[in-house]
């Protein structure tokens, strides 16, 4: 059984009992630690709004993917 949510306007499913931080981690493919930084010492440059709200990376660890839930990534691009 799997949850379901929408990221990037696109559907996904998740394990359950999931956090931001696995998704960020699953979808970047960069381990994750628990304050919301990568472990390999690569920048993920990425914030995360979950339902509209910003997830301050030090609250990914601790912030539950829920059904139906809408997630977005968000990159920072260089350049004008």
């Amino acid at each position: 059984m799997s949850i379901p949510l929408t990221v990037n306007g696109e559907a996904a499913e998740v394990p359950p009992g999931s956090t931001v931080r696995d998704l960020v981690a699953a979808r970047l493919g960069h381990p994750v630690g628990e304050d919301g930084r990568s472990l390999d010492g690569r920048s993920l440059g990425v914030a995360v709004a979950l339902d509209d709200a910003v997830i301050p990376r030090s609250l990914w660890s601790t912030t539950p993917l829920a059904a139906d839930a809408r997630c977005e990534f968000v990159t920072a691009v260089q350049g004008g």
